[in-house]
């Protein structure tokens, strides 16, 4: 299953990124990244990634999850992008796989998605406010699925975020 995974193009979280971009590799699954532009996207903690698609360009129909990887910059680039709120529609409307970490579960309240939904994120005021107004049930472990959306609350979860994820693709494919 191909992945979409969206990043912000500076100050994503290194590890959110790194950890399941190493066992997606493994697994033999196939992603793309994109951001809210093409290029050169910053870590916070110094690492790189090329985004090689806008949100924009993105054809919902080519992948069968989407990974949303959080960061400071997931507050101020991906909880109001609008391409991307409508990419986690589409994508959860589809019955895809929708995941988030740390602060990008926002993104998935802002959606719609969480209502009534068992979800974790980074602990914040505004992050659990927003995910609160959007109707998530918090949980407060390291990563929550509920069905076909798995959020994950911060770098210490990473490789439970990306174990979650190949195993909801694995049952998924059969």
């Amino acid at each position: 299953m191909k992945i979409l995974i969206a990043v912000a193009p500076e100050n994503f979280r290194d590890e959110e990124l790194g950890v399941p971009v190493t066992a997606f590799r493994r697994a033999g699954n196939a992603y793309d990244i994109a951001s809210t532009r093409r290029g050169t996207c910053a870590g916070m903690l110094g690492g790189k990634t090329t985004a090689t698609l806008t949100f924009d360009e993105v054809d919902h129909g080519q992948y069968g999850c989407l990974v949303i990887i959080g960061g400071s910059g997931s507050r101020s680039h991906l909880w109001n992008n609008g391409r991307l709120v409508h990419l986690v529609k589409n994508f959860h409307e589809s019955r895809k796989i929708v995941a988030a970490i740390c602060l990008a579960p926002v993104v998935l309240a802002r959606a719609g998605i969480l209502k009534g939904k068992k979800a974790t994120c980074f602990e914040s005021p505004d992050s659990f406010r927003e995910m609160k107004g959007g109707g998530a049930v918090l949980v407060n472990t390291p990563v929550v699925i509920d069905g076909t959306i798995i959020t994950a609350n911060g770098p210490s979860a990473a490789q439970e975020f990306a174990d979650s994820i190949l195993k909801k693709i694995a049952e998924i494919e059969g």
